[in-house]
């Protein structure tokens, strides 16, 4: 616990100018992208023109001005803080949901078009019961989930079509990933039934394009209602064998909305789907850490249910590439620091990337080091480092072992007898410096079979 302040003291201000660079350098470009579905055409932006490369040095220069925060904005009609310090990103997490509220005012105002009784925006006794339920359903605690044999063969029969059409074609590029990623992952949540039922997938992408622009875009609330109600009729005809099937069977209190708390798994996956096809990427441009992801698979002795090396490998690219960059919270109550006091019903805003490309503290933080996650623990732990993949503390992601799963089988499957080249202009370079945009969009592979890549090779 910080120090509490003496009656006199508060936290640091920012200028009016300062205010205005952290709004058009932070906030405004990661909100361009998309905070909740992502704009292709703005990411592809982003990465052309360095936008995330710029918001990590405006940070840098916001704690070299005022010193270790939290920094408040001069924002009107608004209490608004940043976080400039690990050690305050460490405060904030470990002392959620009170008085660092996940269910600020933005998340509220955006969750609600497609989940407004969901744990994340929920608070009180609903709060507690909702986040138990999906703890409970989704084996947050275990590093491989006991549905493990039902959705293991499902990623081994989708990840086999996509590499046998992306054989056919001689390529790999995104819309086909995602096509076979988003099979995954209805068959995953509803049961194989659900393999084709492109109507669910559809209706929350338009309704999580609606809620980009949270408080600024009425809710669609017959939309909102039908689409829910789909989730309902699906978790109670849901197959066995997957998440709403279980979440069916247990989901037993009259406060725990079971219904609501399905569309964050649909929601989740799709960064992890982002995540996924940017490790690749990344295993690709670098052959010593593809080398040790495959002695990882040839050796394995887990039917890949645990791939530590490629789970590490995918909280590198979330690292490099974090697919939650602005982490919010908003104070219950008057909150005293050894810097000040952040008055109460204020947001919280921790910037991810600032932290996760910290050349103070971090080795190499701009390269692809998947090595730097097998000391996890001593990592979260440190003050001086604040690597947030999945947030931490009592508000961490309730999915985050079983995303890293899902992932690292996803991966092992794809890579373990296909070579995947980037096709030129591509923004991965071993040798430098890795981009803070990665657009996921944007990526093409030409792929070969191992063999005949070797062939080729030992020809030339």
């Amino acid at each position: 616990m910080l120090n509490r302040p003496s009656l006199s003291k508060s936290l640091p201000k920012a200028s009016a100018l300062d205010t205005a660079k952290f709004l058009s350098d932070v906030f405004l470009p990661n909100i361009a992208k998309g905070p909740i579905i992502r704009r292709p055409k703005i990411v592809a932006l982003a990465q052309r023109l360095r936008l995330d490369e710029r918001s990590v040095r405006r940070m840098k220069k916001l704690h070299t001005t005022y010193g270790e925060g939290p920094l408040l904005l001069r924002i009107p009609f608004r209490k608004q803080a940043v976080v400039l310090t690990a050690e305050h990103v460490h405060e904030v997490l470990n002392r959620s949901p009170d008085p660092f509220s996940p269910a600020s005012d933005e998340k509220r105002a955006a969750l609600a078009h497609f989940q407004p009784d969901n744990s994340l925006i929920s608070k009180g006794e609903e709060r507690s019961v909702r986040r138990a339920l999906q703890e409970q359903v989704l084996d947050s605690h275990s590093p491989v989930h006991r549905l493990a044999g039902f959705f293991l063969p499902i990623i081994e029969q989708e990840a086999a079509e996509l590499v046998k059409d992306a054989d056919a074609r001689g390529e790999l590029v995104w819309d086909d990933f995602s096509e076979a990623w988003y099979r995954v992952v209805r068959r995953i949540v509803f049961g194989d039934a659900a393999r084709e039922d492109r109507e669910l997938t559809n209706m929350i992408i338009e309704l999580r394009s609606d809620a980009n622009w949270a408080f600024l875009k009425p809710i669609k609330k017959k939309q909102r209602a039908r689409f829910l109600q789909g989730v309902k009729e699906r978790m109670n005809t849901a197959g066995e064998g997957s998440l709403a099937h279980v979440m069916a069977e247990i989901a037993q209190h009259d406060d725990a909305a079971p219904a609501n708390q399905i569309p964050q798994w649909l929601f989740a996956f799709d960064p992890a789907g982002m995540a996924t096809f940017r490790t690749l990427a990344a295993l690709s441009t670098q052959d010593h850490t593809l080398a040790s992801a495959r002695e990882e698979i040839n050796n394995d002795t887990s039917g890949w249910k645990h791939l530590p090396y490629l789970r590490s490998s995918v909280l590198e690219a979330l690292r490099l590439w974090p697919t939650t960059p602005l982490i919010l919270r908003q104070t219950t109550r008057n909150v005293s620091w050894g810097t000040g006091t952040i008055p109460k019903d204020c947001g919280v805003l921790i910037h991810a990337p600032s932290f996760h490309r910290d050349e103070l503290h971090l080795t190499n933080p701009h390269r692809f080091e998947p090595e730097r996650w097998n000391q996890l623990e001593e990592i979260t732990k440190s003050a001086d480092w604040a690597l947030i993949p999945f947030s931490e503390g009592p508000v961490v992601c309730p999915g985050r072992q079983l995303v890293l799963m899902v992932t690292s089988a996803m991966l092992a499957h794809l890579i373990e007898a296909r070579d995947y080249t980037l096709k030129h202009p591509h923004p991965l370079d071993a040798s430098a410096p890795l981009p803070g945009t990665l657009n996921n969009y944007g990526l093409q592979f030409s792929i070969h079979s191992r063999n005949e890549h070797d062939d080729s090779a030992q020809g030339h």
